[in-house]
């Protein structure tokens, strides 16, 4: 889902054809500035990009003419919608419906209050420079002239990892489980799965991860290819989930902290409603695992005082201890 960020812009992740009529969609991530009068789209979200890193284009809202819904227009195309500026046709993919018309919403709330100024430089305009992108091998440009107005646009090798993903006109989300079986057992059920960006616990750098949450661990990946887990962090070991309360410090949006035994993880969903569900899946599945209303310190505790005359065992009972005939003195005796 859009939502705003720390400087008031409306950001999120959407799949873009950038090459039109192509029929591949690319994921990226977009930034909605009506300030600066722009909608930009990057590799990935600037926070998780190398520092100076610049986007893949942008779009003057002057341009756009109309936003609408491109489910007729494109079939194969689920959640697609269509950016009219000029003669060019942008078709962009929404994660859902209702990410369909937000997105619809505040794009076409930008534009309808904005006019063409005159001499105004080309509508598009992707970066020259690229350089710091390892996602991106070699980036290239061709140049339209369509209705009289100079479309510029670029043109890239596959790049890696989810960020490149060929989606070919069909669906992926970013919370679905592309190779569902591939990973484990056929009956092994996983609650949810999707992107989200961890720091490091050695050089606090922050790199984006494939999640996967089943009734017994959190594991993380390096994509959704893979199938080896980078870490599989029991369900029994995590303590705490909950929005971070530090992401004014770390200046994160949509960070949430999950507290081990072992450290404390720190972890970015892509968005608001993403961090929340991530928590709820998170919770409900120690709680699922654990029992309702029975935390890691109301077990050990129950443990402790499970048999409390073991506690206090002495070689002799004189059959005056709280627990009468069922301590485990009387209980062992009377087996034999």
């Amino acid at each position: 889902m859009p939502y705003v960020d720390r400087q008031n812009r409306i950001c999120g992740f959407l799949d873009i054809e950038e090459n039109e009529s192509s029929g591949r969609f690319l994921r990226r991530y977009f930034i909605l500035d009506t300030q600066q009068g722009n909608l930009l789209w990057y590799m990935d979200n600037p926070q998780n990009l190398p520092k100076g890193a610049d986007k893949v284009g942008s779009l003057k809202l002057t341009y756009i003419s109309k936003v609408s819904d491109a489910t007729k227009l494109r079939p194969k195309a689920e959640f697609c919608f269509v950016i009219n500026a000029g003669m060019r046709k942008f078709y962009l993919q929404a994660n859902d419906q209702q990410d369909l018309v937000e997105w619809i919403s505040v794009l076409n709330n930008a534009t309808k209050i904005t006019v063409p100024k005159p001499g105004e430089a080309n509508a598009i305009h992707p970066e020259s420079s690229q350089e710091g992108l390892g996602a991106m091998k070699q980036v290239s440009y061709k140049t339209e002239i369509i209705g009289g107005v100079p479309i510029i646009t670029a043109t890239q090798e596959q790049g890696e990892g989810q960020n490149g993903t060929d989606r070919g006109g069909l669906k992926r989300c970013q919370n679905q489980l592309p190779y569902f079986l591939s990973r484990g057992a056929p009956d092994q059920t996983f609650i949810k799965a999707g992107y989200c960006v961890k720091q490091g616990a050695v050089m606090r750098n922050w790199k984006r991860r494939y999640f996967m949450l089943d009734e017994n661990a959190l594991s993380y990946y390096k994509s959704d290819l893979e199938r080896e887990a980078l870490r599989v962090i029991s369900l029994k070991e995590i303590h705490k989930v909950q929005e971070c309360k530090q992401s004014e410090l770390m200046m994160r949006d949509n960070l949430f902290e999950m507290v081990t035994s072992s450290r404390t993880f720190y972890i970015q969903a892509d968005s608001p409603e993403d961090m929340h569900s991530w928590i709820k899946a998170i919770s409900g599945a120690i709680v699922a695992q654990r029992g309702p209303g029975r935390s890691a310190n109301t077990i050990r505790q129950a443990r402790r005082l499970s048999s409390p005359c073991i506690q206090r065992y002495t070689p002799f009972c004189s059959g005056e201890c709280s627990t009468g005939p069922n301590c485990s003195f009387h209980l062992h005796h009377k087996r034999y």
